[in-house]
C-alpha cells in the first residue's frame, strides 16, 4: 500500500535551478514580459537596429545624436523580451507505475512528476507560460497554457492527483494537440518511451515546429536485470503474461533493450529532438542538467 505523500520540489533539484534555463532554439514570435529573444522589433529593451524615420513613428524613438551627426533621421529599433510557452506532456499509462524493487516507494511516474516541478519552477522564475498534457487511459487531459503562481497551483493539483493507468490515446484522441501546442513551443515530454505512439507523437510534434525535448525514464533493472531464479512477469498494459528463468533470459534481455534504446534515441535524433535517459536509482539533477544547462553540464551526465 502506498501512502500518499503531498508533492514538492526536492531540495536538490531546487539548489539548482540557477544553473538551468529553459530556452528554445529559434526567436520567438509573441511580445510578452519573459527573457527571450524575440522576432518582434520596437520600444523594447535590447538594441537590435536603426532604421529610417516614416510618418507615424514616434519622436521619442528618434536617435536625436545620430541625427546631429547625419542630419537624417534614424528610429531606434530594439528586440522584445518574450515568454516562451512550455508545454508539458506526462505518459501516464500503466507501465509508468514501474519501480524498482530496491526503491519502491519511487516509481517512474513518480520520479517524472518531480522532474516535472522543476521545469514548471523554471517557467515560473523566467515568466514563461506553461501547460501540462497527461496521455492516460486512452484520455487526454489539457490545462491550458498560463503564467504565474495560480497555474503552478493548478498543475500542481493535477499531478497530485495523476496516477498510472491504461493506454496511451490513439492517433484519433490527440488530434487537439496540434491545435493547443503551437509552432515555436517549447515540449518538454516524459515518458519511458517504451510505446511506439510516444515516439510517433514526439516525431510529428518536431517536424511541426515545435521544440522538443525528451526524459525517458527507466528502472534500474531495466538497465541491469539482477534477477535470480525464476521470474513471473506481468505487462501492466496488455495483461499479458510471461515465466522466464533469469540466468538463460539476462543475456538476451539486456542486448535486446540496450538496441531497442539505441534505435530510439537515433530516430529521435534524426528528428532533432534533444533525448536524454535517466534511471530512477540516479540524481534526479542530471537531465535536468542535460537538456537545459550547458555543454559542460551535458558532459558530466555522460
Amino acid at each position: 500500500m502506498r501512502i500518499a505523500v503531498p508533492l514538492s520540489l526536492p531540495d536538490e533539484l531546487r539548489a539548482v535551478l540557477g544553473e538551468l534555463r529553459l530556452h528554445s532554439r529559434a526567436p520567438i514570435a509573441t511580445g510578452g514580459l519573459g527573457m527571450h529573444a524575440s522576432r518582434n522589433r520596437g520600444a523594447g529593451l535590447e538594441f537590435a537596429q536603426y532604421r529610417g524615420y516614416q510618418p507615424g513613428d514616434e519622436p521619442r524613438h528618434i536617435d536625436w545624436k545620430l541625427f546631429a551627426r547625419s542630419d537624417r533621421y534614424f528610429v531606434r529599433e530594439a528586440e522584445f523580451d518574450s515568454q516562451l510557452t512550455v508545454w508539458i506532456v506526462i505518459d501516464a499509462s500503466a507501465s509508468m507505475g514501474q519501480a524498482d524493487q530496491a526503491r519502491s516507494a519511487l516509481r517512474k511516474l513518480d520520479a517524472a512528476k518531480l522532474l516535472v516541478l522543476a521545469v514548471m519552477e523554471l517557467a515560473l522564475r523566467q515568466g514563461d507560460l506553461f501547460g501540462l498534457v497527461v496521455l492516460a487511459n486512452d484520455s487526454v487531459d489539457f490545462i491550458a497554457a498560463a503564467a504565474g503562481p495560480r497555474q503552478r497551483d493548478r498543475c500542481l493539483l493535477a499531478l497530485d492527483r495523476m496516477q498510472p493507468a491504461g493506454n496511451l490515446p490513439g492517433a484519433e484522441a490527440l488530434r487537439p494537440l496540434w491545435e493547443k501546442i503551437q509552432a515555436g513551443s517549447l515540449v518538454v515530454m516524459f515518458s519511458d518511451g517504451f510505446d511506439d505512439g510516444w515516439t510517433e507523437l514526439s516525431c510529428r510534434l518536431a517536424s511541426a515546429r515545435r521544440e522538443v525535448r525528451c526524459i525517458h525514464l527507466s528502472s534500474a533493472e531495466e538497465r541491469d536485470f539482477p534477477f535470480k531464479g525464476g521470474l513471473h512477469f506481468r505487462d501492466p498494459e496488455s495483461g499479458v503474461e510471461i515465466q522466464v528463468d533469469a540466468a538463460r533470459a539476462r543475456a538476451g534481455f539486456l542486448e535486446r533493450f540496450g538496441k531497442a534504446r539505441e534505435a530510439l534515441r537515433k530516430r529521435l535524433q534524426a528528428a532533432g529532438i534533444a533525448q536524454v535517459e535517466h534511471v530512477l536509482d540516479r540524481p534526479l539533477v542530471e537531465p535536468l542538467r542535460y537538456l537545459f544547462g550547458g555543454p559542460r553540464s551535458r558532459d558530466d551526465v555522460r
